[in-house]
């Protein structure tokens, strides 16, 4: 999504903040829908016609929720971002794709900011949360917001430790909602101080789909991810794996082989990150890459929004739409393997996914591949 960065109307606002919220609308979908027809009230236009032509029906929130949702979260000191916009964070914008928007609460110049990324087990140990909560306060005194996800153990020492200096909170669930709700009163201190982040709307629970999605923007704010204590097939871990995708700086704090909390960890290690004991070891990293432009990630030629040329490309998707429903299957197919068998063209094809993603008939599964539901 390469806008160049500028202010919204009002009403470009409440259109935006409609099509991120239409269901079965996710990032890739809102970019791929905003890059074929240049224009949020074209493409939030036409997503329910797509979504009909893919075989299914598509409810969009109305211009009064969209107000609704965006006066409710000025009450509470906070606003809605949009990727466009200046005040986006950099790290974010060069996501591919990037949110489309956030819904920020609390001191918005800190995602100006470098950040680093500090996660690890919830279950954690006295040394564990001791050395989270150091760590923190000692980048932050460098100058970096320390970012995580505000859960239980090393997360929320993290963010204690960052208070003074300068820290960022991402939620899985609205930008209101406190979980686990033991962390209220550092979600009071956090939004006082720092920042709250959040793709969800108002009100919206954390349900185990949203982790995901809180951990990509986690790593993707940052400049590198620390996992401090983390078990295999840890959330740690998928915000880790993340950080490798997005080109960034992955550290590892060893720890002892009989822990299984160190497990996670010490493969990271193993694998290549960077083994830390201390502030000074991350930032002997980063320093060379402080302040500068976030590289944006190399696009597959499957991964490209269809290009706007909308009768003829539908004509076109009309005659391939069989090949491609009988090529898909429950499990995972990249989409550049997907247009390669079917030997069309890529424009065509993209149209099809995405109607059948708008008709909740198909989902996106990392690495540019796609499944039916």
């Amino acid at each position: 999504m390469s806008f160049g960065p500028r202010s919204l109307s009002e009403n470009e606002r409440r259109a935006w903040l409609r099509l991120a919220r239409t269901e079965n609308v996710g990032p890739a979908t809102f970019a791929a829908l905003l890059a074929r027809y240049g224009d949020i009230g074209e493409a939030l236009a036409a997503a329910p016609r797509l979504a009909k032509r893919g075989g299914g029906a598509l409810r969009t929130p109305s211009d009064a929720e969209a107000a609704a949702e965006i006066e409710a979260l000025a009450a509470r000191g906070g606003r809605i971002v949009a990727v466009v916009e200046p005040d986006f964070p950099p790290g974010l914008a060069a996501l591919d794709p990037p949110p489309p928007l956030i819904a920020v609460i609390g001191h918005a110049a800190l995602l100006r900011r470098d950040m680093i990324a500090i996660v690890g087990a919830r279950n954690a140990s006295a040394l564990g949360l001791k050395f989270a909560s150091r760590l923190a306060a000692d980048l932050g005194g460098a100058g970096l917001v320390v970012v995580s996800g505000m859960a239980r153990g090393i997360d929320a020492s993290a963010h204690d430790g960052a208070l003074g200096t300068g820290t960022c909170a991402v939620l899985a669930g609205g930008p209101d909602v406190v979980y686990p709700p033991e962390n209220d009163k550092l979600y009071d201190a956090i939004t006082a101080r720092g920042i709250v982040v959040s793709e969800m709307p108002l009100g919206m629970a954390p349900l185990p789909r949203h982790f995901p999605r809180r951990n990509r923007i986690i790593s993707g704010l940052a400049r590198g991810v620390v996992v401090i204590e983390a078990a295999e097939r840890s959330g740690s871990l998928i915000t880790a794996n993340y950080a490798l995708e997005q080109g960034r700086e992955v550290f590892a704090v060893p720890g002892s082989p009989l822990d299984p909390r160190a497990k996670g960890g010490n493969r990271l290690i193993r694998e290549g990150a960077a083994l830390i004991e201390s502030a000074e070891d991350v930032l002997a990293v980063l320093r060379p890459i402080l302040g500068a432009s976030f590289a944006e990630p190399e696009r597959k030629s499957g991964d490209t929004p269809p290009v706007p040329d909308a009768k003829a490309l539908e004509a076109e998707a009309d005659r391939v739409r069989a090949a491609v429903e009988e090529k898909l299957s429950p499990a995972p197919i990249e989409i550049d393997e997907l247009i390669r068998q079917i030997g069309a063209p890529a424009g065509a094809v993209l149209i099809v996914l995405l109607e059948l993603e708008l008709a909740g008939r198909i989902e996106r599964q990392p690495g540019g591949r796609v499944c039916w539901r």
